[in-house]
């Protein structure tokens, strides 16, 4: 077993002190919005072996079956499949969506056949991945996620009388939900320049002087932090949600969703795909998004865990990831034998030790990655952990 030497990602909207709190250290004044655990190239963990410190890298490298277990590497290659992260957004992260494992492969593809930079800041595919997520509340957590009945964005829209709301109430008429749903994304992602700013502002106007529904709040916020983004208006279409403390979301392929506020933990395929649609100052490709986009009216994806050999698990039905918490209180669980996983111990601490008899361990903050060939790994203690390794 090995602990993890973790890297912070510094994005703008992310809080600045929900993780220096979790790791231990002083905050430094500047947002920290991600903590990346795993192997991904984007901001890869370091692992500290026996001999100092490697790359998670070269430690698969060397001896894949042993690291990852010869179904995972059968499966998915020579690479850590998953990506774990502690998420604390403090402002609204951008409205997007992520692609299946078919457009991903095609778009990364035809980006590299183009020579677009991976790093260029128009590109859109980083990776050949797909990128399903799941996310998991550590405290009241906020989000926009999927689209919600056609006809409740329109009974919204009702005492409305400027020129967007009448319009995008037509497009919402529409019988079928998925056409009048394309309809009235395609129509705010596509307004014109010169009609988008006067439509826009209108609009907000008259929205802030309404004074109803679930989302009166949301579009005022996103609209005065995000001025003259159609995004804001088109967080309408989606479904508002609020996550407790304990509850998850699983967000495949196609589902348009934004994270609003609240500390979580996130895990999802190895993946850096993400098609933007507002809400951003990034690069936003509105008929990329708008082929990825899955416009089916659809329950608001919680998913509940299972209880297993001391633990809960979130198992969605992806080969690429499942996540397990443990705790919190007293925690005396196993992580089965065969498969990689990464320990995280967000509360108090446990004792871990491996079928090969190696023992470590975990207190707050302090990660570990467990290689396939360590065992069954018996985890005692109290507290609160985290477990993500490959799913069904």
């Amino acid at each position: 077993m090995h602990r993890l030497i973790n890297q912070v990602r510094p994005y703008a909207w992310g809080a600045k002190d929900a993780i220096p709190r979790l790791l231990g250290t002083p905050p430094d004044g500047r947002p920290q919005a991600e903590l990346w655990l795993g192997a991904h190239p984007g901001a890869p963990s370091i692992l500290v072996t026996g001999g100092g410190r490697a790359s998670f890298e070269e430690v698969i490298a060397a001896a894949p079956d042993d690291v990852l277990g010869a179904r995972t590497v059968g499966r998915f290659g020579p690479r850590l499949p998953f990506l774990l992260k502690v998420l604390a957004a403090e402002e609204p992260l951008s409205l997007q969506v992520h692609p299946d494992a078919a457009r991903a492969r095609a778009g990364f593809d035809a980006e590299e056949t183009a020579g677009i930079p991976i790093g260029a800041p128009d590109r859109n595919y980083r990776d050949p991945q797909a990128k399903p997520e799941l996310v998991f509340a550590l405290e009241t957590f906020e989000a926009l996620c999927g689209f919600r009945d056609p006809a409740a964005a329109h009974a919204d829209l009702a005492p409305l009388r400027g020129e967007l709301a009448a319009i995008l109430r037509g497009d919402l008429s529409d019988p079928d939900p998925h056409r009048a749903l394309r309809a009235a994304l395609t129509r705010l992602l596509t307004l014109g320049c010169d009609e988008r700013g006067p439509l826009l502002a209108d609009f907000v106007t008259e929205w802030a002087a309404s004074g109803r529904g679930r989302h009166y709040d949301t579009i005022n916020e996103l609209a005065e932090r995000y001025p003259g983004d159609p995004g804001a208006v088109a967080a309408l279409l989606l479904n508002r949600v609020t996550l407790r403390p304990g509850e998850a979301l699983f967000l495949p392929a196609g589902n348009v969703h934004a994270y609003l506020r609240g500390t979580a933990v996130e895990i999802m395929a190895s993946s850096d795909n993400v098609l933007r649609a507002g809400l951003t100052g990034k690069h936003v490709d509105t008929g990329e998004l708008l082929n990825v986009v899955d416009f089916s009216v659809l329950p608001i994806p919680f998913t509940e865990p299972v209880r297993v050999d001391g633990r809960s698990e979130f198992r969605p039905g992806v080969p690429d990831f499942a996540l397990a918490t443990l705790g919190p209180g007293p925690v005396d669980a196993h992580l089965p034998g065969g498969v990689p996983s990464v320990v995280l111990a967000l509360e108090g601490g446990a004792d871990l030790k491996a079928e090969t008899g190696e023992a470590l361990t975990l207190r707050r903050g302090q990660s570990v990655f467990v290689p396939a060939a360590a065992g069954r790994v018996e985890i005692l203690g109290d507290g609160h952990l985290v477990a993500a390794t490959v799913g069904d």
